[in-house]
């Protein structure tokens, strides 16, 4: 048997990591049925927590002395996934799963986009071109003005816009950061965040069946999360990260499946542009040796 180079090794984890983080969304969007969305959300936070805490103690990562100006970005990128969270997870509960799985594959373009305007990063006109046809992608995929459109689709693209935020504070972040205090960071905000809602609203007795629904979400979510960490130690970022774009073929199989949809023949259109100018923007950079961070999910 030949042996697998890094880079698929890579490959390979960063595909594990986005099927495990669309079983994620599958389960939540599942539990909705049941459990209120503050209560859903608090629920597989704490889980989440618990994990992320034995995790650090087992790989020994967790540090909590950091220059002040590391906590104040790891703040600002909190705040950030709270609000990707809250949006993407509102937008999961009333859209289909593809559907909102190919607007959020908006994100690389968008850090792209934001890098240029904010950060004063080099983009050229080959990658300008791409992001211009790839939001015109997300339009075909959102359709304003038309009939299937709603606030939900526009909490979609605001958890665009929170992603790209937390990617760029990322980008700020030290070296030296470990990423389980970044991640363990993160679940303590977005937990905080729903126990503060939970707390107004009706709680609803834990079934079996939610029970496991969001056992498994907090275990998937847990999972991406090592792969993601163990895709970028093995492989290239620039090689790896296009990867990441199999999400979108999980999320069409699964809506199918257990959810019974599938996207119109205009949406799937609108995917494959954000996909194949979101491949075209990692490959540029791979090209002029800038290579961008795939950051960690917890949504």
């Amino acid at each position: 048997m030949v042996p697998l180079s890094d880079n698929m090794r890579g490959a390979a984890l960063m595909m594990g990591s986005m099927a495990a983080f669309t079983f994620n969304d599958a389960c939540m969007k599942a539990a909705s049925d049941e459990v209120p969305f503050f209560q859903a959300l608090f629920v597989r936070g704490c889980g989440t927590i618990l994990l992320l805490l034995v995790l650090s103690r087992v790989m020994g990562s967790l540090r909590l002395r950091l220059s002040r100006r590391d906590w104040g970005l790891i703040c600002v990128r909190t705040l950030a996934e709270t609000g990707a969270a809250y949006f993407f997870i509102s937008a999961l509960f009333n859209m289909p799963l593809a559907n909102v799985t190919a607007i959020l594959q908006a994100v690389p373009l968008a850090v792209t986009l934001a890098g240029a305007l904010f950060l004063g990063e080099a983009v050229g006109w080959r990658r300008w071109l791409a992001i211009g046809i790839g939001f015109g992608g997300v339009l075909l995929i959102v359709r304003p003005g038309t009939e299937g459109f709603n606030v939900f689709s526009v909490y979609a693209l605001i958890s665009v816009g929170c992603v790209t935020l937390r990617d760029l504070v990322t980008r700020r972040l030290s070296g030296g950061v470990p990423s389980m205090t970044v991640a363990l960071s993160a679940a303590l905000g977005v937990t905080l965040f729903a126990g503060l809602g939970a707390a107004g609203t009706d709680w609803v007795p834990l079934g079996a069946r939610p029970g496991l629904q969001l056992a498994g979400a907090t275990v998937f979510v847990i999972c991406g999360y090592i792969f993601s960490i163990m895709a970028m130690r093995v492989g290239e970022v620039a090689v790896v990260a296009p990867f990441r774009y199999t999400a979108l073929i999980w999320a069409l199989l699964l809506g199918a499946a257990v959810f019974g949809d599938w996207p119109s023949g205009v949406t799937l259109v609108g995917a494959a542009i954000v996909v194949a100018t979101g491949i075209f923007t990692f490959y540029r950079e791979r090209r002029l040796a800038r290579p961008g961070p795939v950051p960690l999910r917890l949504r």
